[in-house]
């Protein structure tokens, strides 16, 4: 069985928009849970009243996509779940159908990653290839269930780039999870990404990288982080983002602080193993 979850704020019309496509897959999900952020009553009732059948969960506080997707991931009675933003839904309408097929060929994979595609960008063929991989994104992927809820799930951050998905792909990597990444399943982001410049999403994205480095990487690799950080303040320069960089750096301390409970380091052999694979994906025959 194969659930669909949705992590849900402000953005109702896309919110919809994005039901209505997983609604209509063929096969569709065996279950459909939208998590609503932050208390957004707003938001619960429209889903409520469009799509009666979807399971509503609703977090009074603020808790990111993260802290969502734990949430939804704890509600579901499926095996796997394939998850999305508000504004990412899938291209094709056998997508779910695919899923499954794929974990079913490589019952070693934790985490099956969809090729994501942005708003302006073509969208590729839906080639019958593979590769293991390092990363994925949240917002297009399916998570077998009992690896997800091994692993930890999420660090609930309000504001999670740079942060949540490379964090749990590193504790995933550490108990000998995996990712699969394929174009035969593909996703669409309905975004321009603009939003990426907003300072608060520059700032939390210097913090979050730092916070990344404290809560997984051993001291004797701190150097590391170090250097992520520094690339990631180079890049925001270069592409004229500094309003948010100040704050991004002055609020380390207390970012840190804030999430310090988290922190559970990995070994050396597995950070280098893992940036490794980052680096160099190895070929899977789909």
């Amino acid at each position: 069985m194969i659930s669909a979850i949705v992590t849900a704020y402000d953005r109702i019309e896309q919110t919809l928009a994005t039901l209505r496509v997983i609604q209509s897959c063929v096969p569709a999900p065996d279950e459909i849970l939208v998590h609503v952020d932050a208390n957004q009553i707003a938001c619960e009732n429209a889903v409520r009243d469009a799509f009666p059948s979807v399971r509503i969960l609703r977090s009074d506080e603020q808790v990111g996509p993260g802290g969502g997707r734990n949430k939804l991931v704890e509600a579901t009675g499926c095996e796997f779940v394939a998850s999305f933003d508000d504004d990412s839904y899938p291209i094709d309408s056998d997508y779910f159908a695919r899923a499954l097929r794929i974990f079913e060929k490589f019952p070693e994979a934790s985490l099956i990653c969809a090729a994501l595609y942005h708003a302006g960008e073509s969208i590729g063929l839906d080639e019958r290839s593979a590769h293991w991989t390092a990363d994925f994104s949240g917002g297009a992927c399916i998570y077998r269930r009992k690896a997800f809820l091994d692993a930890g799930g999420y660090v609930p951050l309000p504001v999670a780039y740079g942060m949540e998905e490379a964090d749990f792909a590193i504790r995933l990597h550490a108990q000998g999870g995996k990712i699969l990444t394929t174009p035969w399943l593909r996703v669409f982001h309905n975004t321009d990404l603009k939003h990426h410049g907003d300072p608060h999403v520059t700032a939390g994205s210097i913090a979050n990288l730092a916070l990344l480095a404290y809560l997984r990487y051993p001291v004797s690799l701190w150097g590391i982080g170090v250097g992520q950080c520094a690339n990631r303040l180079l890049w925001l320069l270069k592409h004229g983002r500094r309003r948010g960089i100040v704050k991004g750096v002055t609020m380390i301390p207390a970012h840190v602080w804030a999430y310090h409970r988290y922190r559970l380091t990995v070994s050396s052999k597995v950070l280098r193993s893992y940036l490794a694979l980052r680096r160099a994906p190895v070929p899977a025959e789909l």
